[in-house]
């Protein structure tokens, strides 16, 4: 089953995109903040794109309770630049997770080698506070009910 609430996050260095600017970020390097790591399938696909244009558009429920959001997947950061202007821009940075090094060792890696939509809240500490893994991955959680996590989490 991998990680459970609890559990130290694995920390990770994963390169990505945000607004114009490429670089890297360390989750660790993140700590004294919760972090809400999204895990989605795939640049461009039409639920993946919904949920990450609605976070965009409620990124105040993330701010509100001071989560940093960053979204993992695993394509390039070139192909996450090309799906960040296809849609105005995204309120986070896109990570490439391209050798899925990060989606297993957040179990979010299924049987078939494709990311399942997952959702982690990291408390400031660097524990994991809540876990929503999506069966079927059609659909995502909302950013209130997120949140909502995250303030129970710290």
């Amino acid at each position: 089953m991998g990680l459970r609430v609890g559990d130290a996050a694995p920390d990770f260095t994963l390169p990505g995109v945000e607004g114009d600017q490429v670089g890297s970020w360390t989750l660790s390097a993140l700590r004294g903040q919760p972090v809400v790591l999204v895990f989605y399938p795939g640049d461009g696909t039409p639920v993946c794109t919904r949920q990450l244009v609605t976070y965009t558009d409620e990124i105040e429920a993330f701010a509100d309770v001071g989560a940093l959001v960053l979204a993992l997947s695993p394509q390039s950061v070139e192909s996450h630049q090309a799906f960040a202007r296809a849609h105005g821009g995204f309120a986070f940075p896109l990570l490439a997770d391209e050798e899925k090094a990060v989606g297993h060792a957040f179990g979010t890696v299924g049987p078939l080698g494709f990311y399942r939509r997952s959702v982690f809240v990291v408390d400031a500490g660097g524990t994991v506070g809540w876990i929503h893994r999506a069966v079927a991955g059609l659909t995502f959680q909302p950013p209130d009910d997120i949140a909502a996590a995250v303030a129970r989490s710290t």
